[in-house]
């Protein structure tokens, strides 16, 4: 039997019947890309094979107007044989419901079976995902959903692009290595497949959008009922993604950000774009001067193009006028052009309206009612973009330039904890201002937290002590509402070497994956795309303390292991054009493998406290030392050559 029709708001669907008797479509100048037929059963039974004991139905979609169901009992099937067009490999994923367990999502090539996830039971829908299916051209590739114990409701069938790096946790604690490998596969699970065609401008009010067009390299960065990619959510996805290789997805989301923030929007990039990655979605986008844009993004964009440059080496991030035109607005004219309400001394300080998200506000947070001017996430982000324009311009070997965004970081950091947080601790400090010079103290959500997260605290008992106000604050009654605001805060903690707390809050978000999301549209927690992009980062950067620099060919490493982690090791991670494995033992050992064929890399090996010798796989070497934001750490720099594998201990 179908479950009965309810209430929950509908979320996207990928509707449009490109090619109903192919698995390939050739389109105008792009390349032949596989496509599910009738992907959300719009077209009723097109494309799909359907046994007994099964149909479409219109009670419960998940997206658009329609669903396929099976009832409950053996023998029930839908079905969908594609040939492949190319050579790939591949993610099918769909949002299913069940009323009972034992189901199935299977995807079998040439009649063997190649994945199958065995559905639990569930009565709102959440996705699932066959991942990494290697296909050649010409397989028969079958997509089938076979009946269980109870009903199941089938929406929005997708292919995404498996990613092109797959890297593999292992580890004492089996624990991180459950959740990196649940976590990498969700993430996967999102990627969009270029040169595919789809729907624009979907949302909740406007479920089967204004059209269609080709998608561009991207990934899902923000709720699932909308067509497109938030720059919010992108950017505190852009590790993750680049620890799964996907450098040509970040550059092109981000540079697309960078494309509209245009004089004619105040240099504000926009909001929220299409999975076209070049036009901007409608529900957030009205005209030039009504949209949504929020202080802090613009300057989280240019902080993640230098991380994104650090991780690949992509030399685009230094040598395309529309990312540098991005960066010297972001970090000039947008700060001029939005300091008007507050004086700040020497310094500028970005404000917002007051006057809502449409207008331009100053923080992320958007509960409450509070009109700020300025903010703690804001000011902190300026700080962070300083330091990453100053990394992209030593990049392109604008030493000057660099050395000027150095010093407007360190102005602006000296500003802050002189003037701006005012002088008390912990819940007495100042972490936003209103309109008229009000200052607001107290829990701020990511006015709060982004102070810490982004090091702008200056390191000592004050900046202690409001880490442990926001981890008290976050973990009480005035907690975030939402997991993709729990998401920060193992960033806000692995950035001050507090590794307990935020290997703490890593647990808790995995743990929060199967409940509802708040927005009732989104499915579980686990289906918003940030978790999943996320925890593959804070694995890799957090835990193991992995800190990149492609363009050099140097690594920098730390352990950052917790308490009862013994050892940690993440292999096959992308950097540049190359992938490296990384093994973390307590905090005394750290042993890295370059798997290049042909590149070496200097490695700096640092470890806390100060140690006088540390050995080169066995063999004593005199240690330097250096002290950053306010933790010692003792190194050595050693060059591994390619194929090596070397370790380095207290």
């Amino acid at each position: 039997m179908r479950r009965a029709s309810t209430t929950l708001l509908t979320a996207l669907a990928l509707l449009a019947p490109l090619a109903p008797q192919t698995f390939g479509v050739a389109q105008a100048a792009t390349p032949k890309v596989p496509v599910v037929a009738n992907p959300g059963f719009e077209l009723g039974t097109r494309g799909w094979n359907f046994t007994s004991g099964s149909g479409v139905a219109t009670n419960y979609p998940h997206g658009g107007a329609k669903l396929a169901y099976l009832d409950g009992g053996p023998g029930h099937r839908i079905s969908q044989t594609l040939t492949a067009p190319v050579n790939g490999r591949y993610d099918v994923s769909a949002w299913i419901a069940t009323g009972g367990p034992n189901g199935a999502l299977a995807v079998r090539v040439n009649g063997v079976e190649a994945g199958r996830v065995t559905l639990p039971t569930r009565y709102e829908y959440s996705r699932h995902t066959v991942s990494r299916v290697e296909v050649r051209k010409g397989d028969k590739v079958e997509i089938a959903f076979e009946s269980g114990d109870g009903w199941l409701n089938i929406d929005d069938v997708m292919l995404s692009p498996a990613a092109p790096a797959d890297p593999v946790a292992t580890s004492s604690d089996p624990r991180i290595t459950e959740m990196f490998d649940w976590a990498k596969r969700k993430a996967n699970s999102w990627v969009l497949l270029s040169g595919s065609a789809g729907p624009v401008n979907v949302d909740e009010n406007n479920r089967f959008g204004t059209g269609t067009a080709v998608y561009g390299p991207s990934y899902w960065a923000g709720y699932a009922n909308r067509s497109g990619y938030y720059s919010r959510d992108m950017a505190h996805q852009v590790v993750g993604a680049q620890v799964l290789g996907l450098t040509a997805e970040n550059r092109t989301m981000l540079r697309s950000f960078a494309a509209s923030a245009t004089e004619a929007h105040k240099y504000y990039p926009v909001w929220a774009h299409n999975f076209d990655t070049g036009t901007y979605l409608s529900i957030d986008y009205r005209r030039p001067d009504l949209f949504v844009r929020e202080v802090p993004a613009p300057f989280e964009l240019v902080e993640k193009a230098a991380q994104a440059y650090r991780w690949s080496g992509d030399k685009a991030y230094v040598e395309d006028e529309v990312f540098w035109d991005f960066y010297r607005h972001t970090t000039d004219e947008f700060v001029a052009l939005h300091n008007q309400s507050r004086a700040n001394g020497p310094v500028a300080v970005a404000e917002g309206t007051g006057k809502g998200i449409f207008s331009g506000t100053a923080s992320y947070n958007e509960q409450g009612d509070e009109k700020l001017a300025e903010a703690g996430d804001g000011i902190a982000a300026q700080y962070q973009a300083y330091l990453g324009l100053a990394a992209l311009a030593r990049g392109k070997g604008d030493t000057a330039l660099a050395a000027r965004a150095e010093q407007q970081a360190a102005a602006l950091k000296q500003y802050f904890n002189s003037d701006w947080s005012g002088s008390g601790s912990g819940a007495d400090m100042v972490r936003a201002y209103s309109l008229d010079g009000t200052a607001f103290k107290g829990w701020g959500l990511e006015n709060s937290w982004f102070m810490p997260m982004k090091r702008i605290i200056e390191a000592g008992p004050r900046n202690e002590a409001y880490l442990d106000f926001v981890d008290a604050q976050a973990a009480g009654p005035d907690g975030p509402s939402n997991i993709e605001a729990f998401t920060y805060l193992p960033d806000t903690f692995f950035a001050n070497n507090r590794n307990a707390a935020a290997w703490k809050w890593m647990q808790y978000v995995y743990d929060q994956r199967d409940v509802q999301h708040v927005n009732a549209s989104q499915g579980p927690n686990g289906d918003y795309p940030e978790v999943s992009f996320t925890l593959v980062g804070q694995t890799v950067s957090g835990l193991l303390g992995l800190e990149p620099d492609a363009p050099n060919r140097k690594l920098t490493t730390v352990s950052r292991l917790p308490a009862g982690m013994d050892w940690l090791q993440v292999d096959d991670i992308p950097v540049g054009k190359d992938r490296i494995g990384l093994r973390q033992d307590g905090a005394n050992r750290s042993t890295l493998t370059n798997h290049s064929d042909s590149r070496g890399y200097t490695w700096e090996a640092r470890f806390t406290g100060d140690h006088p010798k540390l050995y080169v796989d066995g063999v004593a070497k005199k240690a330097q030392t250096k002290v950053e934001h306010g933790v010692t750490y003792s190194y050595l720099t050693v060059k591994v050559a390619a194929g090596q594998t070397v370790s380095v201990t207290t």
